[in-house]
């Protein structure tokens, strides 16, 4: 995708080896833009990286898990190598301990990890990309959930963790504004995901849709004037995309 200055957009993706992260990057490819991807299984995510490859733009892939501090590093300097980042998402996200635990009786440890993976390791990733962002006037899509307002009985560390994340893309969103930098949060929706599974052991989801439903979704918000869409919560599944205020 060209942008207004006349070159290649580029996005960094998190989580991009499988489902949702997979499926956008794909798209992002076929759109043009040039990639940086990003997820923790080595394997997994060159096989994921050769399929963007052969769609659009380049791909640069940087294995790792994204609550490292090394790791986001290491993502900054390959935005660095571009010298531009239009559109940061923040994709990865971790559901916790498994089985899913009762908020009474949720280990402490394992709740500061999800807040670490879902929460702090977004800000960070905005934190440190801030100036290439504002640079581009780009975009931060933060990926939500419906348990973040849902109060789903077992969903409780990773429903905190997405809420947290709402109400900090807002706050980003009001205080980036002058910057020229636009944030919203996305809600995807149930998708039939290794992710999905793990919170539904030896049950059938096949019910659920691939995460390529989503796709009309993308395209409109790419279609979008980022400043008029930030600070909102977006629903991708919705029969409205736009959650009304």
């Amino acid at each position: 995708m060209i942008g207004n200055d006349g070159k290649r957009q580029v996005a960094l993706i998190t989580g991009t080896s499988m489902g949702l992260g997979l499926a956008l990057g794909r798209f992002l490819a076929a759109r043009g833009f040039d990639l940086i991807v990003t997820g923790r299984d080595r394997a997994r995510l060159a096989d994921a990286a050769g399929q963007m490859l052969g769609l659009g733009g380049g791909v640069t892939a940087v294995s790792g898990d994204v609550a490292d501090e090394d790791q986001r590093r290491r993502l900054a300097e390959a935005v660095a190598g571009y010298g531009r980042l239009d559109l940061l998402v923040n994709n990865a996200s971790t559901l916790g301990p498994l089985p899913m635990q009762a908020m009474a009786d949720y280990a402490l440890a394992g709740l500061r990890q999800v807040f670490e993976v879902n929460t702090i390791a977004p800000l960070a990733l905005i934190q440190a990309l801030r100036p290439y962002l504002a640079a581009a006037e780009g975009l931060v899509i933060n990926l939500s959930s419906d348990a973040a307002v849902g109060g789903y009985e077992g969903w409780g560390g990773y429903g905190a963790s997405k809420a947290a994340l709402d109400l900090l893309s807002l706050t980003l969103a009001n205080e980036l504004r002058e910057e020229g930098i636009s944030v919203v949060s996305v809600d995807p929706g149930d998708m039939r995901t290794a992710m999905h599974q793990d919170a539904f052991p030896g049950e059938d989801i096949s019910d659920r849709p691939l995460p390529e439903v989503t796709l009309p979704f993308w395209a409109w918000l790419l279609g979008q004037e980022p400043a008029q869409i930030s600070g909102q919560r977006l629903q991708a599944q919705a029969e409205l995309w736009q959650v009304a205020a």
